[in-house]
């Protein structure tokens, strides 16, 4: 009997460690997080007969995907969606509910991620007083450096500085961004360190960005393949300073001049090739992955939103941009490999928003997509105060498709703020281009479980956002005739890839309804460290193995 106990106990500790052993195996030594600005997702299908097998497709045939993965929130904007990825929930709970919004109590537009209170760090210029103190939840950055005592690096890489700084969250061991202009240098701030690394000086001290700019932008591969594209001069898309139309070649060597010099790499696929290679600078330099904890990198890939604004969602140049970042990706999957082994990390690529076709170009197929009019709804709203009120200034600013109004006049009409309200979305909804409206009494009051107004509410920030919300109708925007933009709560903005890949991860796909917000609880169950703070997303259990 005494035998048999302790060989059944001998068996249950054995599969115990075994199991403890196998967990341990499946936790990474570095995460890498990949956003990729304003991707939707149907760019993973368009040109899926084109990528390399160990780009893109490596992710989909030895990864996980999710094909209708969203973001449930209005506000599809660079620094929401970073942010949104980053913390596990929305804007109604992180606090970042625009690139820019206004500020109802300091009466000024504000950027996310400005913060006077610390000083540039490798430029002279305030391009570094930055930090990430209106995000007001902890990001799955945070918490794994939490999760292990403040072991560990978390680094964010981008362009844009909100697409480094929001998702390394508060806790960062660095944060970079480019600053182009004349001065060609990867910068940072005061909030993380007091003065440049060593790597990032070295990096500087290169010419990467001359070696791009050097050549013109041709297509990597015979034009006339390109045929997912429309034709390559047609009237829907817009062109750098010094062009007269927007085809191939663009010759930056010429062009760089009229466009703000270093800028004009941001406008290009070679704004990626740039990112990478610092990239792979920081993953050396920190000894990511190497540091007998788990490290985090936070990499957003940025030109793919400069040439998507230029040039539309079916551009020659989308496609393109698209097929080198394929080889982007190819590159870092190899790179990781030798620098920090294979089956060592883990991997998760999303976007921050996707983006609408081009409203011109809709309408020349007969499809319903106007432009807004902005100066003229402005006016609009200034007659119904005028109509309504006696005065043409109870609107105060006018915002990200938001109303703030003027409390301190209503105050003084003796009016109701709430009744004001109503006023104004019953009679916004009258003007062109509106689709619906509601006030933030009833975001308040009301609970949507569907629709676009459940998206409206994730949304709508109590504290930060405005009195009235106005909602265009599908396929409209707010520019010129030429390139496009993003924003809304509609499919074509909310529709992102999230691929996961590497340890801890099951091959497979899902058809399944997910949210954006559902990526950082999935990497902190990997990794077994505790959920953001203000962590609304559910766990992708299909997804781990």
């Amino acid at each position: 009997m005494k035998r048999q106990l302790f060989l059944l106990i001998f068996i249950i500790t054995l599969i115990y460690s075994c199991e403890k052993r196998k967990i341990k195996e499946q936790k990474p030594a570095l995460v890498v997080g990949i956003v990729v600005d304003q991707m939707r997702f149907d760019y993973l299908t368009k040109y899926a007969d084109r990528y390399s097998e160990q780009g893109f497709k490596k992710l989909l045939n030895k990864g996980f995907s999710l094909t209708n993965a969203h973001f449930n929130h209005l506000g599809t904007y660079t620094a929401v969606g970073h942010a949104s990825a980053y913390t596990g929930t929305t804007p109604s709970d992180h606090g970042i509910i625009g690139n820019d919004w206004y500020d109802k109590y300091l009466k000024k537009s504000i950027y996310c991620v400005d913060d006077s209170n610390y000083n540039s760090i490798g430029t002279l210029g305030n391009s570094g007083e930055k930090s990430p103190k209106r995000l007001i939840t902890t990001t799955i950055t945070d918490q794994i450096r939490l999760g292990q005592n403040m072991r560990g690096k978390s680094i964010g890489i981008a362009i844009k500085d909100r697409s480094s700084i929001l998702p390394a969250g508060h806790t960062a061991t660095g944060a970079y961004w480019y600053e182009g202009k004349d001065e060609n240098k990867w910068i940072t701030s005061s909030y993380y360190v007091d003065k440049l690394p060593k790597w990032v000086i070295d990096f500087n001290s290169t010419s990467k960005a001359d070696e791009y700019l050097s050549k013109p932008w041709n297509t990597l591969y015979p034009i006339e393949s390109y045929v997912q594209s429309l034709a390559d001069d047609n009237p829907y898309e817009g062109t750098f300073k010094g062009e007269t139309s927007p085809i191939f070649p663009h010759d930056l060597p010429t062009l760089r001049e009229k466009n703000g010099n270093f800028d004009i790499i941001k406008d290009t696929p070679f704004g990626n090739d740039l990112t990478l290679d610092f990239a792979k600078a920081a993953i050396k330099g920190e000894r990511l992955g190497k540091n007998n904890a788990i490290d985090f990198l936070a990499l957003s890939f940025s030109s793919t939103d400069y040439v998507g604004h230029q040039y539309g969602t079916d551009a020659i140049e989308i496609e393109d941009t698209y097929l080198r970042l394929d080889q982007n990706i190819a590159d870092l999957f190899a790179f990781l490999d030798q620098e920090v082994g294979i089956g060592k990390y883990t991997v998760f690529l999303t976007a921050d928003h996707g983006a609408s076709q081009v409203p011109s170009y809709l309408q020349s197929l007969k499809i319903p997509a106007p432009y807004f009019k902005s100066k003229k709804f402005k006016k609009y709203l200034s007659e119904i105060s005028m109509k309504n009120f006696g005065d043409q200034y109870l609107v105060e600013n006018i915002s990200n498709f938001q109303l703030f109004l003027n409390k301190t006049k209503i105050t003084q009409l003796k009016l109701n703020v709430e009744n004001v309200a109503d006023v104004f979305a019953k009679e916004a909804l009258l003007f062109d281009g509106i689709y619906k409206t509601i006030t933030s009494k009833t975001l308040q009051t009301s609970e949507f479980t569907s629709g676009i107004l459940e998206k409206v509410q994730h949304g709508y920030n109590q504290k930060l956002s405005g009195d009235v919300i106005v909602i265009p109708t599908p396929g409209t925007i707010s520019r010129g005739k030429t390139g496009t933009t993003h924003g809304s709560a509609y499919s074509y903005d909310t529709h992102v890839p999230i691929l996961f890949y590497g340890a801890g991860i099951k091959n497979g796909l899902s058809h399944k309804d997910y949210n954006v917000r559902d990526i950082a609880p999935t990497i902190a169950t990997l990794l077994g460290v505790e959920f953001t703070n203000g962590n609304t997303g559910k766990v992708i259990e299909e997804a781990l193995k």
